[in-house]
């Protein structure tokens, strides 16, 4: 072998021992995260002029002196992962500055209509994080139990119900991403909502989607129909009414249904039934009726890797509660069972896509 061959057979090597490193350290970068919005880091800067010091975000966060070194290391974390940016000091003694990004204004709690902290906190939560310590033993056991409920005894749904304050931080989760998404939606798509008299929102939660719908369409009926326990903590609203249900016995009968981010948390045979009760509400489509899906489509959306990573993430993520991230095959495969005819995927959303469904 010659000297060449030998300094890259090494190098290769020490690439991959890298490449093992990144792989196995990337949930640091999720921590960091998760530690800077419960430090308030980014609603900190944001309210002291939008840049800071290490030390003065210490000061501001009330942290020991001795913790300073170690603020440093969690913001080098947190700019080198472009989270936050990082600028030299004008003064004397070359500190550096804080800033936030436009990934980071995503997380300051005064923009409510664009505060993502509320469903990155759960994401995070140890109860949604601590069932992917046994996927192995998931892995090789009965299926006939979720990752989260072989963690916890109880399903993700059953917990909800059973612990009010848990089942808060998911309404308002939902909401969080309801406010950000639906203004994208209403720019990008709105017209897919163009002649619509009635609409149900299916599991709309807290009526955020249904709200923006009724506030860009003010002559359409907008309702939201959920379980009780969830209707129970639901705002009141002038513009939105709210039904209790189960969706997998009933939907009330509407010129359109909206579904967002409802499917991926079930199985193709739940997704058939619950796809079947749409059906039985909808019109025929020369009467206007359609279902209006949001969720993600695999392979869609804009080509690049962290689009593609993301997808593909979130699809291994939600298996937490036995939910699945679909293709389009596998999408036309579940439309076609329940008996509808035709649809359209609009992939303008990110990773995710607004599919328009016909009877």
């Amino acid at each position: 072998m010659s000297p060449t061959q030998s300094k890259n057979s090494s190098q290769d090597l020490l690439q991959a021992q890298v490449d093992l490193w990144h792989h196995a350290l990337g949930f640091v970068k999720s921590m960091a995260l998760k530690c800077a919005m419960e430090l308030q880091i980014p609603n900190i800067i944001h309210h002291n002029g939008g840049a800071m010091t290490p030390s003065e975000l210490a000061t501001k966060i009330g942290l020991h002196a001795s913790k300073l070194p170690c603020l440093r290391r969690l913001m080098r974390v947190l700019t080198v992962s472009c989270i936050f940016d990082v600028q030299e000091s004008t003064t004397t003694n070359k500190e550096a500055v804080y800033v936030l990004t436009p990934t980071t204004c995503l997380l300051i709690s005064d923009e409510i209509k664009s505060n993502l902290s509320p469903i990155l906190s759960l994401m995070l939560d140890s109860t949604i994080l601590a069932p992917f310590f046994g996927m192995n033993s998931w892995f090789l056991g009965d299926h006939s139990t979720s990752l989260f409920k072989k963690a916890h005894g109880l399903t993700f749904w059953e917990m909800a119900d059973q612990n009010d304050s848990y089942n808060q931080s998911i309404n308002n989760a939902m909401v969080s991403d309801s406010n950000f998404l639906m203004d994208i939606i209403m720019r990008e798509c709105g017209d897919v909502f163009v002649g619509i008299n009635s609409l149900i929102d299916v599991a709309g939660g807290h009526g955020g989607a249904a709200r923006a719908i009724a506030k860009a369409f003010p002559q359409m009926k907008c309702t939201v129909l959920d379980l009780p326990h969830v209707v129970a903590e639901a705002p009141t609203n002038d513009h939105v009414s709210f039904i209790s249900g189960d969706m997998f016995k009933y939907i009330p009968p509407a010129d359109a249904l909206f579904l967002k981010w409802v499917f991926h948390d079930w199985g193709d045979e739940d997704c058939v039934k619950i796809l079947k009760k749409c059906k039985e509400a909808i019109p025929p489509r020369d009467a206007g009726g359609k279902v209006i899906i949001v969720d993600m489509v695999v392979g869609s959306g804009p080509d690049e890797i962290v689009t593609r990573e993301t997808q593909v993430f979130f699809d291994l993520f939600i298996m937490f509660l036995e939910g699945v991230e679909r293709e389009e095959f596998e999408w036309k495969n579940i439309f076609m069972q329940a008996g509808f005819s035709e649809y359209k995927i609009i992939s303008v959303l990110g990773v995710r896509s607004v599919i328009e469904l016909y009877p």
